[in-house]
């Protein structure tokens, strides 16, 4: 077997090809830009929440007028849906390996408008809770996506087409606080349409949550009639119900029961999982878990800073001005990985790209207590919004990261059939990282707010943002220069 074959199990996914360097696939940009509209839905439906997440749980009384549990139940709302999505992305990415993408991808679309429906008629913590755990185990569409995205590219465009891929995150990174925080309260804010709306009135969050479902179904529409389904022999879900089972299939029609084929590398079936386990995988895979760790649990502590009282260690912002605050970062981000990603990325490589984003977040991090301290000297104006433009700016660069893990993770799937299995692995143990770290940092942020403990833990969360950083710094150094696959003789 040559190393070209597709179904070498250790042959990566994006083996250089004998095009040179300078000719490149064109993209095909009709699936592609189906792909990323898709992709907005889950960032839409976790980020919506940002601006309010706060005033909600406040609202409904769990913290019992508490300021300093604020932050862990907001980072408890976060991390549910990464924990349930961590128990169920990878069945949802083999299974997508074996009936194909398209009836996974409306799965968990209509699982994202289902539970954002139900969250926004919530009126108890506990309701939020279902709806949230709702939220995360009925969708497991971004591995899946993934996966087409490296299905209908190659080596030559794939680094292009990845570039795009963080732009739908961020796009819907910037709609969702966007829309939570004009459309909360919206009895307060458009009296004039909304003030007599009693509905409105009980369910004030109720408006902000309904648009990323309705826009869920548009796309789950837009899948249904548009998307090209890219495994080339998808297997009847009845059938893949009676394998799991162990009954031999039958089907009227069929000549003879239907036995599946061994999964074997030379048959491009997909592997099992033990044999996908492979140091590259564990490799890439560990890094992008690490980066969303850190990340996340960042950009979750941030709004909950944001709207925390001067004297408790935040800057006291409106859910309107944090929710502006928050679009302004992801219209910058969109805007700098459209310009910048491929370019850096051929002039740098890969690795050089995503440990130079891992870097920014100190800066990013470390501005937090210092605005703080400023703000709470008495400081302000000109000086403090400088500092958190600054500190917006800078911390795009953390987006940068994505693509280039994306481009690491593809490259390590030892063969093509096996695709969706490695991103939802990959997705998996970014869904756990996701878990863990809103809600370690949310409750380190709690301790830091602690009037009582202070003095003793006041830094606590810069300190712990700061060591996820030099972790996930650390595992980048096990990363190859030249991303598998791209490797020529000699080289």
């Amino acid at each position: 077997m040559t190393s070209s074959d597709p179904g070498d199990e250790e042959t990566a996914l994006l083996h250089g090809t004998d095009h040179p360097k300078s000719a490149r696939t064109p993209l095909p940009r009709g699936q592609l830009y189906i792909l990323l509209f898709l992709h907005l839905a889950e960032p839409f439906t976790i980020h919506v929440i940002a601006p309010f997440a706060p005033d909600l749980i406040r609202s409904v009384g769990i913290t019992g007028g508490d300021e300093a549990k604020v932050g862990y139940y907001v980072g408890l709302m976060y991390s549910l849906f990464s924990a349930t999505q961590a128990l169920t992305v990878l069945s949802w990415s083999r299974l997508s390996d074996r009936v194909g993408r398209k009836p996974v991808i409306m799965t968990g679309l209509l699982g994202l408008a289902l539970s954002m429906y139900c969250f926004g008629l919530a009126r108890t913590f506990w309701a939020l809770v279902v709806s949230r755990c709702l939220n995360g185990a009925l969708n497991g569409n971004v591995g899946v996506l993934k996966s087409m995205m490296a299905e209908i590219t190659d080596s030559t465009n794939i680094a292009q087409a990845y570039a795009y891929l963080p732009i739908a995150w961020m796009t819907g990174s910037t709609l969702g606080p966007m829309v939570g925080g004009l459309l909360a309260h919206p009895h307060e804010r458009f009296p004039s349409v909304f003030g007599n709306v009693e509905f409105l009135k009980t369910h004030p969050y109720f408006l902000a949550c309904a648009m990323p479902a309705t826009f869920s179904i548009v796309a789950f529409l837009i899948t249904l009639v548009f998307l090209k389904e890219t495994v080339t022999a998808p297997v009847s879900i009845l059938r893949v119900l009676k394998l799991r089972t162990g009954q031999p299939l039958h089907f009227p029609g069929d000549p003879q029961p239907f036995v599946p084929a061994p999964s074997h590398p030379a048959t491009g079936e997909p592997l099992p999982l033990r044999a996908l386990l492979t140091p590259r995988v564990v490799i890439s895979g560990g890094s992008y878990a690490l980066l969303a760790l850190m990340d996340l649990s960042y950009r979750t502590v941030l709004p909950v800073y944001l709207s925390t009282p001067v004297a408790l260690g935040g800057l006291a912002l409106s859910p309107q001005t944090i929710g502006t605050l928050l679009s302004a970062y992801g219209f910058a981000a969109g805007v700098l990985q459209l310009l910048l990603f491929s370019r850096l990325t051929e002039w740098w490589g890969p690795k050089r790209v995503y440990v130079a984003g891992l870097a920014c977040a100190l800066p990013v991090i470390a501005l937090c207590p210092l605005m703080n301290h400023i703000a709470r000297m008495g400081g302000g104006g000109t000086v403090l919004w400088t500092l958190l433009a600054v500190q917006t700016i800078v911390s795009v660069a953390l987006n940068f990261c994505y693509g280039s893990a994306f481009i690491y993770i593809t490259a390590s799937a030892p063969n093509r059939a096996s695709l969706g299995a490695v991103n939802g692995l990959a997705q998996m143990s970014v869904s756990v990282a996701r878990a863990v770290g809103p809600a370690l940092a949310n409750a380190a942020f709690s301790l830091s707010v602690d009037v009582e403990h202070h003095y003793l833990y006041g830094m606590l969360v810069y300190v712990l943002l700061g060591c996820l950083t030099l972790m996930a710094l650390a595992l980048a150094t096990l990363l190859p220069e030249t991303v598998w696959g791209d490797r020529r003789e000699g080289a």
